[in-house]
């Protein structure tokens, strides 16, 4: 909750158990949602047992919906300093702890956006949003009707597609170069990427997998792809 009122997210109310007025950590956050305006109702127990989600601490906030950006805008994004643009794809991940999860990920190595597809994924709701940390406020998000559209509009625009993907076609991902424009996609859980967008990918890349596990939560995978890429891209802007 922390993260998104200091995230800027738009929230109209937060529900706060009754039995929490004397939290010192709880105070803080009921200071900002005062100089944001955001309204605040003290609630007994008994309203947040009638809530699904049960992770919430005793505090719930209710938000706008999410602003999604467009493709248009995240291509249109320009960068501070010399160094290549990275939008991450998500091709139909439905856990949006996951989503989130990657949200986090892109917006700390400084990616310009992601792409969502608007069905069979999960889109930008409150679970995202907590996974993300405060992230979503930050990193553009676009949600398009057709990924492989998307990617060859991209494309059109300049960026490598490139696909993670553990196949004997794709390279080892610390031998791929990554130092350019770049979409990187990523694949769900089980199902890795579609057809489709392997055959869109400029070049496929694999993490290597040297113990019993056949692959990698989808977050985690692409967690160490968009630093690879990173440090590939750093790298080359060093004197």
């Amino acid at each position: 909750m922390g993260e998104a009122l200091e995230a800027g997210e738009k929230l109209r109310v937060l529900h706060v158990a009754a039995d929490r007025s004397k939290d010192a950590r709880l105070r803080a956050l009921l200071a900002q949602a005062k100089e944001r305006n955001i309204a605040v109702r003290f609630e007994k127990r008994a309203f947040f047992e009638r809530i699904p989600f049960k992770a919430h601490q005793g505090i719930v906030a209710v938000g706008t919906p999410f602003p999604y950006a467009s493709l248009h805008d995240l291509l249109a994004r320009k960068r501070r300093d010399e160094s290549p643009r990275m939008i991450v794809m998500l091709d139909h991940l439905t856990d949006p702890h996951n989503v989130g999860a990657v949200i986090r990920t892109a917006e700390a190595a400084g990616a310009d956006g992601i792409v969502l597809p608007e069905r069979r994924s999960a889109g930008v709701n409150a679970t995202v949003r907590k996974a993300a940390a405060g992230a979503a406020a930050h990193l553009p998000i676009a949600r398009v009707s057709n990924l492989a559209d998307a990617l060859r509009v991209m494309k059109k625009a300049g960026l490598w597609a490139v696909g993670a993907d553990p196949g004997a076609n794709a390279v080892d991902f610390a031998k791929a170069d990554l130092d350019r424009d770049l979409v990187l996609v990523i694949g769900a859980e089980g199902a890795g990427l579609s057809a489709l967008l392997k055959r869109e990918c400029d070049y496929l890349i694999k993490l290597p997998m040297r113990g019993r596990v056949a692959s990698l939560n989808a977050s985690v995978a692409a967690a160490i792809l968009i630093y690879e890429a990173l440090r590939q891209q750093e790298r080359s802007l060093r004197p």
